[in-house]
């Protein structure tokens, strides 16, 4: 009896103190049975069924073989933390951060893939830098701490760049920043490549060494004007002389690099050398030597060419000396197309020789009036005779120059004499003989050649005609 009771009294007592005498805190929710079974408090394998997974940190690798006090040595499972570095001790000593899944897994600590990682980091591993030991850049007191020095060349080279001879790096200023001159891919520390940006190394300067420009290791204050360093090229030059010429010392207005200094073109901006000025050679006009003051008026260089033109005579004619006015360099002095402003030679007119207009070389005073050229041709002329009957010395009046004299168109009879373009003789007639039999006079003219019929008791005459039918109508 004294034994059921003690047993009734523990049993009382384990499960009125349930809560506040595990070893895994007030607050754990998970059943018991979940972890442990009747055979005792020990973790019983068989029957465990917590997901880790569940978890901030789900049991993968290496971590699924430790025992469970190994991460949670007080039991109160709340209070474990997820990070590497509150369980394992940063060898580094944070060196490398606190990130441990950075490099390692929970497979293994060994690292295999260090310049894989490298590459996501600030200094990715290129060139010679893929086979460097990593105590080369990671100088530190162990060899587990890995200290950087820095991520920049000059951080790990400033002795390579204090020794450098040629050039002296820091006599001649050259810039800290190695990558503007050397190659992060190359295997080696030489052959450096200079990226000339104000001034560059192109053809002629292409092959060039370093001291050719800069003299006694000057490379900061290296000027980039081509007369800086070819001044005596400037002084020496024969043909044409540069300096008694003035020359422009801007050397580039003539000279390119491609591939010398030779051959030079002068860019004739004021002067266009263009088709029958293309070829010359330069003293046929710079005389002398004379390239500072050379005129670009034509006449200046061929006054002789005008002088001794006969065919016109320009100086009996007047011409002006402004070559331009007649001539072109297309494909040299001839032909000459005078631009007739005043008198355009037009149709009849397109194709005549000079001098049969201008006779006797006049071509200052040869009268735009078609009669002072045609008054042959006006006395000549018997169909209708022009002279006899009085016609008007303006040629123009029933001519023009399509497609020449012929044919002429007389407009006046309207005002003059008989309307036969009005009323029913409007379009009727293209032969002046069909009113006019008597070409010797034109003043005379014939009714009855048509009109017969009319009035046959009465003997009219043309002017009695005229005057009952000035305007050609039958009223």
């Amino acid at each position: 009896m004294r034994i059921l009771s003690l047993l009734i009294f523990i049993t009382g007592l384990f499960f009125s103190n349930q809560k506040t005498d595990s070893p895994h805190g007030p607050d754990f929710k998970i059943s018991c049975k979940t972890c442990h079974s009747p055979k005792g408090w020990q973790l019983d394998k068989e029957t465990y069924s917590f997901n880790h997974n569940t978890t901030k940190l789900p049991l993968t690798g290496q971590h699924k073989e430790v025992s469970c006090r190994q991460c949670h040595p007080t039991l109160i499972f709340t209070g474990a933390k997820p990070n590497c570095i509150d369980c394992h001790t940063d060898i580094h000593q944070a060196t490398l951060g606190l990130d441990c899944s950075r490099c390692h897994t929970p497979a293994t600590w060994l690292v295999t893939n260090v310049i894989e990682l490298h590459q996501t980091s600030r200094f990715p591993l290129i060139g010679a830098h893929r086979t460097a030991d990593c105590i080369q850049c990671h100088k530190s007191e162990n060899f587990t701490r890995l200290d950087v020095t820095g991520v920049n060349c000059i951080d790990c080279h400033r002795a390579n760049y204090l020794a450098t001879t040629n050039p002296n790096h820091p006599q001649s200023g050259i810039s800290e920043d190695c990558l503007l001159c050397h190659a992060i891919t190359s295997f080696q520390w030489t052959g450096a490549g200079f990226n000339h940006a104000t001034f560059p190394l192109v053809q002629g300067h292409a092959a060039v060494k370093c001291s050719d420009c800069h003299a006694q290791g000057t490379f900061t204050t290296a000027s980039t004007v081509c007369y800086t360093c070819h001044q005596q090229d400037y002084i020496a030059a024969k043909n044409p002389v540069h300096t008694p010429a003035v020359y422009s010392n801007n050397c580039q207005d003539c000279h390119t690099l491609s591939p010398g200094w030779k051959p030079a073109a002068i860019n004739h901006t004021a002067f266009p050398l263009t088709l029958g000025h293309s070829l010359p050679a330069c003293t046929d006009c710079h005389k002398d030597g004379n390239y500072a003051a050379t005129p670009t008026v034509c006449y200046s260089c061929h006054q002789t060419n005008y002088t001794a033109t006969t065919n016109p005579n320009h100086i009996i004619s007047g011409f002006p000396n402004t070559c331009a006015t007649c001539h072109t360099t297309t494909p040299g002095w001839k032909p000459a197309v005078f631009n007739h402003t005043n008198f355009p030679l037009t149709l009849g007119h397109a194709t005549p020789v000079c001098a049969d207009c201008h006779i006797g070389g006049n071509y200052t005073s040869t009268s735009t009036v078609c009669y002072s050229c045609h008054a042959t041709d006006y006395n000549n002329t018997t169909n209708p005779k022009h002279s006899t009957l009085a016609f008007s010395t303006t040629c123009t009046t029933c001519h023009t120059t399509v497609p020449g004299w012929k044919p002429a168109t007389y407009t006046q009879h309207d005002a003059q004499f008989f309307p036969i373009y009005s009323g029913r003789h409007k379009g009727q007639w293209t032969n002046c003989k069909e009113c006019h039999p008597n070409t010797a006079n034109y003043l005379l003219y014939e009714c009855k050649i048509c009109h017969s019929s009319v009035h046959r008791s009465n003997n009219y005459t043309n002017a009695q005609c005229y005057n009952c039918h000035p305007r050609g109508t039958g009223g």
